[in-house]
């Protein structure tokens, strides 16, 4: 096992990674921008090293100064958490070249499913569905055009290095086709320094339902049940839960075995996420693979009282998974509390928390790094905290999550909690009459 352990990351997932750390008897250490020097996650570590200023390209991204950092305290594992190097397969690279684990795969495995096209040609390979659509990238428009003659409209064009919904154009007709591929090539090669584009149907009133998976580094795989993240805006997710109110049985046998293909299909090691899109009549497609720990894995915790954090370290670590499939016993709920004003387009909203206080009792789990006081920089990420319900049942758990909202306090900014609060009221959200279309049409008051 690690003896120490370095966090490339910030926030709230710095401090879940210090904590299970302590739990097993590993030493951490935070590295921090000059915006962050205040954080949570730099007190509670056991050392602490300033990498840069508030900007991520010369902090949280900066390889040298990060690996500088790891050298300088004798640190023999790095964890990234999510975002910033998390999924950057050359960062992984330099890691095992110097000889400090990174826990999560390598970066050979990440290159696979970080490519979209390549990540598809994979699951077909291996027997996972997909979305019918182009079998590489799109050369031209009139390829394009070609293809979703065959397929029939609407069509998505999609970057082949996107991400969060850049270089994504809904196409309904023929006649739109030209201009959506042009701007859709445009914003690709803007965001990822890369303009290659693919095609696929356009699945319609789908549900975006994901499987918790893990892997070891020999060949055993399992997963660990569904989490559903239908609850979306502009392709970020909201509102997390699991097990999905979609989900039946047979369902969930059939896509977390398809899930378990797909992680042994390339040899994956570490835990991750097979995210797939599901429509009406519950046919599901593979959608893409998140190779790193998600924002939501606390949902699937609470649900199987497992530690994927514990689960990964242990993994990096060369101990192997028990391989069962895990099902859910409990229901969860969770709600991303953002430093956004709801009533205003949810623009950002960073500055100083004056006041705080935060909701408790049988059920709830916070997962945060503010406090009063706390200053919220406006250079990152507007997620200041994750709040969980947790019961044995759906309903139970909305009135949970419902009770937890309307006791949760922050001043001095704006937040999302009046917008989580209307939705866990919301009939058709009780219901769980929902897609991935839900929000556009969901009305604040």
């Amino acid at each position: 096992m690690f003896k120490k352990i370095l966090i490339a990351n910030r926030g709230e997932i710095a401090l879940r990674v210090i904590r299970t750390c302590h739990e097993m008897g590993i030493e951490t250490v935070a590295v921090y921008s000059t915006a962050d020097a205040d954080s949570l996650h730099v007190r509670f570590a056991d050392e602490a090293v300033c990498i840069g200023k508030a900007q991520s390209s010369d902090s949280y991204l900066n390889i040298p100064r990060i690996m500088a950092a790891a050298e300088i305290t004798n640190a023999d594992a790095i964890h990234p958490g999510y975002g910033f190097l998390a999924e950057n397969a050359e960062f992984a690279d330099i890691c095992e070249e110097y000889g400090i684990k990174f826990i999560g795969p390598n970066g050979e495995m990440m290159r696979l499913m970080g490519d979209k096209v390549t990540a598809k040609d994979t699951m077909i390979k291996a027997g996972v569905p997909v979305v019918p659509g182009s079998e590489g990238l799109l050369e031209s428009v009139e390829e394009a055009k070609e293809l979703a003659k065959g397929i029939g409209y609407p069509v998505l064009l999609k970057a082949t290095a996107g991400g969060g919904g850049k270089g994504m154009r809904l196409v309904w007709k023929e006649e739109e086709m030209e201009k959506a591929f042009d701007s859709a090539k445009t914003e690709a090669a803007a965001s990822f320094s890369n303009d290659g584009l693919y095609m696929e149907k356009f699945v319609e009133e789908p549900r975006h339902i994901e499987i918790q998976i893990a892997g070891d580094q020999y060949g055993n795989a399992c997963h660990l049940s569904e989490r559903d993240c239908s609850i979306q805006r502009r392709h970020q997710k909201l509102v997390e839960e699991s097990p999905s109110p979609f989900m039946t049985p047979e369902l969930r046998h059939a896509m977390g075995e398809a899930a378990i293909k797909a992680t042994k299909a390339i040899n994956y090691e570490s835990v991750g996420t097979i995210e797939f899109l599901v429509d009406k009549h519950r046919n599901f497609y593979f959608m893409e693979m998140n190779t790193r720990i998600q924002v939501e894995h606390c949902v699937t915790e609470e649900v199987i009282n497992y530690d994927l954090i514990k689960e990964q370290i242990k993994l990096a670590a060369g101990e192997k998974i028990s391989g069962r499939v895990y099902e859910p016993t409990m229901h969860a709920i969770e709600c991303r509390i953002n430093a956004e004003d709801p009533y205003n387009d949810f623009r950002p909203s960073p500055g100083k928390i004056t006041t705080l206080h935060t909701p408790g009792g049988h059920g709830v789990r916070i997962d945060s790094h503010i406090y009063a006081g706390y200053t919220i920089p406006p250079f990152y990420d507007s997620m200041i905290a994750k709040l969980i319900a947790v019961a044995q049942t759906r309903e139970e758990a909305i009135k949970t999550m419902e009770r937890a909202l309307s006791e949760y306090v922050i001043e001095g900014i704006k937040t999302t909690i009046p917008f989580h609060l209307q939705l866990m009221q919301n009939e058709d959200f009780k219901a769980g009459n929902f897609t991935t279309k839900f929000i556009e049409t969901f009305e604040l008051k």
